[in-house]
């Protein structure tokens, strides 16, 4: 009878356990490109920064990572990505907000937009994370690895000044990647930096003929990304901040 009792017990206590860390858990989500997405095992190495960013985290934060190959903020909602996300929004959850790789693509009509409309966009997203509740984050883009005769050449016009000045008229929090990448690719050098991006050489199962990629990261530059998001967060003292190992 005892034993049974005590079964019973560490039962309930497991079930209480698990129902109050479900409860207490706090879901980041990332809206974004493909230099953050989650990525198959036919594109390995290749590697978005997002997916390395679990690792960074307690068990007390999800990351649910959302970012898409070739998508801007245009396209991510008209595509029906965002209002899934927006339905499931809890108060206390987080949403990185990174676009401006595909944002620039105005020759594509599906997907680029005028800096305005890419302004007019941002404001949406923050506005309607902060109605649910939720905390938005912006991010610049990450920089290519541009270099023209040995200096680093800023490929993204004025989409992240934009997001830049959305922050600052919202009073969001920004974690600056281009500086912080850019920063992290002159340190490295042109030769250094080729590491962190998607250089393979041929006979690769999944690039038979090699593959030389200045924008999609490898997975050492995926996590050396999320370790420059992960520094935004603490520099932003952002809650999320507290749940990092």
């Amino acid at each position: 009878m005892k034993f049974k009792l005590c079964l019973v017990l560490l039962f309930g206590a497991v079930m209480f356990s698990a129902f109050t860390l479900s409860r207490k858990q706090t879901t980041l989500y990332i809206i974004g490109d493909s230099t953050a997405a989650n990525k198959s095992e036919k594109a390995y190495p290749e590697t978005g920064w997002g997916m390395a960013l679990q690792a960074f985290f307690k068990d007390d934060v999800k990351v649910d990572n959302r970012a898409l190959n070739g998508r801007s903020t245009k396209s991510f909602r008209n595509e029906n990505r965002w209002q899934p996300i927006l339905d499931q929004l809890k108060a206390g959850d987080y949403v990185f907000i990174e676009f401006g790789h595909n944002d620039e693509k105005v020759d594509k009509p599906t997907v680029g937009v005028t800096l305005d409309d890419f302004k007019i966009n941002l404001v949406n997203y923050v506005n309607e994370t902060r109605s649910k509740k939720a905390i938005p984050v912006l991010l610049t883009p990450i920089s290519r690895r541009s270099f023209k005769n040995g200096i680093l050449v800023d490929s993204h016009g004025g989409y992240p000044a934009v997001t830049r000045k959305v922050a600052d008229s919202l009073k969001v929090p920004l974690i600056d990647m281009l500086l912080k990448t850019e920063s992290l690719l002159n340190r490295l050098g042109d030769q250094g930096s080729v590491k962190l991006f998607l250089h393979v050489d041929s006979g690769h199962v999944n690039y038979p003929k090699g593959k030389k990629d200045d924008t999609h990261l490898s997975p050492d530059g995926a996590r050396e990304i999320a370790g420059l998001a992960v520094q935004g967060m603490r520099e932003s003292k952002l809650g999320l901040a507290k749940h990092l190992k």
